[in-house]
């Protein structure tokens, strides 16, 4: 640590008190009330904020002031914190905790800078450990400690971070906007292609070109505990991911329970698509599912000579038919697109070959498409990184 930097614990310099217990109301029956949902990218909408009741004796405990930050201290958003600057007149929610810094020679926005860090957020995990909800008190706030230099440097790095933060979320904003731009270029082509057919399209119903089937259902559905680690695996609509099916959280079948299941054998090639919950969900069988399992919110269609399984992959990503998809749910306690439906479904088919040009440029552009987004991906990280390193650098004094 350089010279003249002092090690201080956040309840020495600081008051740390817990928010208001009391309902929100869209009405404006007292001052605005900040709650943690309130608190969207470091940002707060003040007039999306409703109110809340509160005695006056007891606003002044609650009132939120230039400088003060709020911290979550439940749930998934634990450690999550807000400088507040030029607030209107409003109180905090009880799963906040107001930090307020009594010592004139700690500035807000330095202790707010330090609420990034790498070493705060591994004390907000391992404070956190052990709670159901993941919470963090008042009394391990106020515990943890601080690196503090004089008034002057405070200043400084606040002025350095500020700058190379805002340099960064532009960058990052950037990348972002390329990086949903490249996945668009795919869908705006696969879109185009199903909504300009040539004359020798026609429309056939997916009973016409595919065998059509399901999961496992009723008796036969296998019990959980006949869900094991190793075997035969058994696919879940969770595992659709992005068109492909994820081996992450897997769940396999004994090959002995696979054998009793009269349904969902599966073969390489096969196109699945979830029929219940989050219908629409696409995926082809590989071979390394060959011969797997479903369970009953996927069913799976097998193409007969006249059609392309990879070309009817894309049909049924096609924007024209997810919204059609999305328009023809029904049940009420579990959303379903019925076997039924799906054999009444009619798809565009031009001849065989031409299918099959198709499907090669589309995956010579989604090749492409996916290399960009890699690019972006790990541009983003690179991003992120940058931050969490002139974070270090600044409160180890290297900065």
């Amino acid at each position: 640590m350089s010279v003249g930097w002092e090690v201080k614990e956040l309840g020495a310099v600081s008051a740390i008190s817990y928010g208001h217990t009391e309902s929100a109301s869209g009405e404006p029956v007292g001052p605005r009330f900040l709650r943690i949902t309130d608190i969207q990218h470091d940002h707060v909408d003040w007039d999306s904020v409703p109110y809340c009741r509160i005695e006056t004796p007891d606003l002044p405990k609650y009132l939120l002031a230039n400088g003060d930050i709020v911290f979550a201290r439940t749930g998934a958003t634990t450690g999550k914190s807000f400088l507040v600057t030029d607030p209107p007149e409003a109180v905090f929610a009880s799963y906040l905790i107001r930090l307020r810094l009594l010592d004139k020679n700690v500035l807000p926005e330095f202790v707010s800078l330090f609420f990034q860090t790498s070493g705060y957020w591994k004390s907000i995990k391992d404070g956190s450990t052990g709670s159901a909800q993941g919470g963090f008190n008042a009394t391990k706030l106020g515990a943890l400690s601080i690196p503090i230099p004089p008034v002057p440097e405070q200043k400084r790095i606040v002025g350095i971070l500020d700058e190379a933060f805002d340099g960064i979320a532009t960058a990052k904003a950037n990348t972002q906007k390329n990086l949903h731009n490249a996945g668009g270029v795919f869908e705006s082509y696969l879109q185009s292609i199903f909504t300009h057919r040539g004359p020798d399209w026609v429309d056939r119903t997916i009973e016409e070109v595919c065998v059509i089937g399901d999961g496992n259902h009723s008796s036969n559905y296998p019990k959980k505990e006949e869900l094991v680690d190793v075997g035969v695996p058994f696919i879940r609509a969770t595992n659709l991911v992005a068109g492909r099916i994820s081996g992450k959280e897997m769940r396999f079948l004994s090959p002995q329970k696979h054998v009793q299941l009269k349904k969902g054998h599966l073969k390489t090639g096969d196109v699945l698509i979830t029929n219940r919950g989050e219908i629409g969900k696409t995926a082809m069988v590989d071979v390394t599912y060959d011969n797997a399992n479903l369970n009953s919110q996927i069913a799976w269609l097998r193409c007969r000579e006249e059609i392309d399984n990879k070309f009817l992959f894309h049909i049924l990503n096609s924007g024209e038919i997810q919204k059609h998809f999305q328009s023809s749910k029904n049940g009420a306690a579990l959303q379903q697109l019925t076997i039924k439906q799906l054999r009444a479904l009619r798809v565009p088919l031009p001849p065989k070959d031409a299918q099959q040009a198709i499907v090669g440029q589309l995956d010579s552009l989604e090749e492409k498409t996916q290399r960009l987004e890699s690019i972006y991906e790990q541009k983003l990280t690179a991003l992120e990184e940058l931050k969490k390193s002139l974070l270090h650098q600044a409160f180890s004094g290297q900065l």
